[in-house]
């Protein structure tokens, strides 16, 4: 038997249904982007952009050792451990 699909409605700005009110199967372009975008979350804030006061104080107590530097092979932002020295 085939499980019941729910379904999710959201509101969305003008400029961002003018980007995507032409895609011919907006339904299925969707589901791919949010199940795409969950497989990278920050694994700190689950994509929110924003820590808890709580996670903040983590977030401190892990920056005493650590920092954020440019990857010299990709460019992108690794985290550092200062401990390694690498």
């Amino acid at each position: 038997m085939k499980k019941k699909q729910d379904i999710i409605t959201f509101k969305v700005d003008g400029d961002l249904f003018e980007a995507i009110k032409d895609i011919p199967n907006r339904s299925e372009f969707i589901r791919g982007a949010i199940i795409s975008a969950l497989g990278v979350l920050c694994p700190l804030c689950n994509g929110s952009g924003i820590l808890t006061p709580n996670q903040k104080h983590h977030w401190d107590e892990f920056a005493i050792n650590h920092s954020i530097r440019r990857c010299k092979d990709c460019d992108e932002s690794v985290l550092f451990c200062q401990m390694d020295g690498k």
